[in-house]
């Protein structure tokens, strides 16, 4: 039997008519209520849940998403593979709005979220030194090519608190470490590792950040996001079929020689 394949976004990175024998599934976990109810069901021949990170109507503000709960009620599905879509801004000239990134590393730059599921009783140090999932970074890139979308195959999310937006000073300072900035990969992607899972996560630059001074308003994003994701629907109408059922990387052995 296939395993379910596991989605966090927001609404529209797929079309609600290509999902069939779908059912919403209300869960509740020890860290209470995740975004909302997922939708379980057939998408692109593969089972899969789907989850809105900030909730029906995007109503949960990145720095008050519970992430544990979302990442806990997935693994009580029996996902064990995750694929993140999430809206960045440009920190790199070369990094255009319009385009996508399959990010290979990260900066954690949040201030008060809840990072772990080990608060007490056992303490692991999970290794985060390469943070994605090798496997499914390589099916995302290989269909990105295929598709001939503009794409960057690596790069590195500096992942800031918000819900506001940087300064121009720190945007400044950003820019010499990281390609893009968001609000909401940390602590999901952590969360994701200390529970073995596979993840991978689908950046859409949607504009330059605060540095550059390319001035935008909310029609020039909106253009730019449903061009975004109509070439993240493409994507994952390509790469989801291509997720082999078995595992073939490492992710699962994350607390493998990581407990104190």
């Amino acid at each position: 039997m296939d395993k379910i394949i596991g989605i966090i976004g927001g609404s529209g990175v797929y079309d609600e008519n290509d999902m069939t024998d779908k059912e919403n599934v209300k869960m509740s976990t020890p860290y209470g209520a995740p975004s909302g109810p997922i939708t379980v069901g057939n998408l692109y021949g593969r089972r899969v849940a789907f989850l809105p990170r900030h909730g029906p109507g995007h109503t949960i503000p990145p720095h008050k998403v519970n992430y544990r709960a979302n990442i806990w009620a997935m693994k009580e599905l029996g996902v064990e593979r995750i694929i993140t879509v999430s809206a960045v801004g440009s920190l790199q000239e070369n990094f255009k709005p319009g385009e996508i990134v399959i990010c290979d590393q990260y900066i954690d730059f949040t201030k008060n979220r809840k990072y772990t599921y080990f608060d007490g009783g056992k303490t692991y140090h999970i290794s985060m030194a390469d943070p994605f999932c090798p496997d499914l970074m390589d099916i995302f890139t290989k269909k990105a090519d295929k598709l001939g979308l503009q794409y960057h195959g690596s790069g590195v999310y500096m992942c800031i608190e918000g819900p506001r937006f940087s300064t121009r000073a720190e945007s400044k300072m950003f820019r010499a470490y990281a390609d893009v900035i968001g609000m909401t990969l940390v602590p999901e992607v952590q969360l994701a590792r200390e529970m073995g899972m596979c993840y991978v996560t689908i950046a859409m630059i949607t504009d330059y950040d605060v540095w550059a001074d390319k001035p935008v308003d909310v029609n020039d994003i909106m253009e730019t996001m449903n061009l975004n994701i109509n070439n993240v629907k493409m994507l994952l109408k390509e790469a989801i079929p291509e997720i082999r059922n078995e595992r073939v990387c490492q992710c699962a052995h994350s607390l493998d020689n990581a407990e104190v």
